[in-house]
């Protein structure tokens, strides 16, 4: 087992072992102690390891009570948050208890919301089941829900007690949900990782498996020291959105329907590379393309740009917006919105 301790405000450990899964209940009951544990997943996820994670946690003395919601992006909104506030009442979970996140991002954004404000907060444990949600989302306590103005506007930081990633739920991913994933650890190699990059370029979604441990690892331990260093997103976190802003607003763009997030990061990657760093423009679309992810998009940049201006990084008047100079460097720029959009329309 490989463990990383993420040091913020309230400390926790993430676990990467492949089968980890399996003995979840035993490493949340070291930290948490026995108690109730509400099972947040998707229908996807609970058909493959919903039976799985209750054997563990009851075997370990944990009191169970499981809610389903359906899978994808359009569940992630306050009408599903609205109705697991219900499960939660109605299965008396006390601030003493835990909530389980179990899937994607997804889950884990909407389970870590839920948790910051139910009973203005109770513990929460991730246990990601994709790429993403393992490289990404499940670390370092950024939790949300999507409005109709736009994607996690709102939402709230959250620690988790435990992450416990197990590679072995990749295998269970289709090819689309890997690339989606795939996105974000591109995304951590152009912002500070040159030779994670270059593992990454060197291999596609056919062998990716082969070196999926210390990908998973070195794209979480980036997100670590970058986390530890702002944690509430105000300063050198706001690397880790190179690619979002415009991802953000491919993916409002399109309903968030037929459009992942990861579909979103690498085109977004690519438009703004494309824009502020054409050198590296060819080298990433290459690295992009081996994965089936797509370098741009049919919408137009008018019909973008009013997405951008709900996006989080904006203040009064202006946008911050990262651009890679080279491979395993970020930088933060921020102008005002209306220079933006002459940029990004020129």
């Amino acid at each position: 087992m490989r463990k990383i301790r993420v040091n913020t405000s309230s400390p926790y450990d993430v676990l990467i072992e492949r089968g980890s899964i399996k003995d979840c209940g035993k490493y949340i009951a070291e930290v948490t102690g026995k108690c109730k544990a509400a099972i947040i997943t998707d229908d996807t996820v609970s058909a493959l390891y919903a039976d799985i994670v209750r054997t563990s946690l009851e075997a370990n003395g944990f009191e169970i009570c499981t809610f389903v919601f359906p899978h994808g992006e359009r569940s992630k909104d306050l009408s599903t948050l609205a109705e697991i506030f219900d499960f939660l009442a109605k299965n008396s979970i006390t601030r003493s208890d835990i909530l389980v996140a179990l899937g994607g991002g997804v889950v884990g954004d909407i389970t870590g919301f839920a948790a910051a404000s139910f009973l203005r907060g109770i513990r929460f444990v991730q246990i990601p089941t994709t790429l993403l949600a393992q490289i990404d989302s499940s670390v370092g306590g950024k939790t949300a829900v999507d409005i109709p103005a736009g994607k996690n506007l709102v939402g709230a930081f959250k620690q988790p007690e435990i992450v416990i990633c197990d590679s072995d739920t990749l295998t269970t991913l289709p090819d689309d949900e890997l690339a989606c994933g795939m996105a974000e650890a591109i995304k951590y190699g152009m912002i500070r990782d040159s030779r994670l990059f270059d593992i990454i370029a060197e291999h596609d979604l056919k062998n990716i498996n082969d070196v999926m441990d210390e990908l998973v690892y070195t794209c979480i331990d980036i997100k670590r020291d970058v986390v530890e260093h702002d944690e509430f997103d105000t300063g050198e976190r706001m690397i880790l959105n190179f690619g979002h802003t415009i991802g953000h607003a491919i993916e409002g763009w399109h309903n968030y329907t037929d459009y992942t997030h990861g579909m979103g990061v690498a085109a977004g990657m690519c438009i703004i590379t494309d824009k502020f760093a054409p050198e590296l423009s060819g080298r990433l679309r290459k690295c992009v393309e081996a994965y089936g992810l797509p370098t741009g998009t049919e919408a137009p940049m008018s019909e973008l740009l009013p997405f951008c201006m709900n996006d989080k990084k904006r203040t009064t008047g202006n946008i911050s917006y990262i651009v890679c100079p080279s491979v395993g460097k970020a930088e933060i720029r921020k102008v005002a919105f209306a220079e933006f959009s002459h940029l990004m329309e020129g």
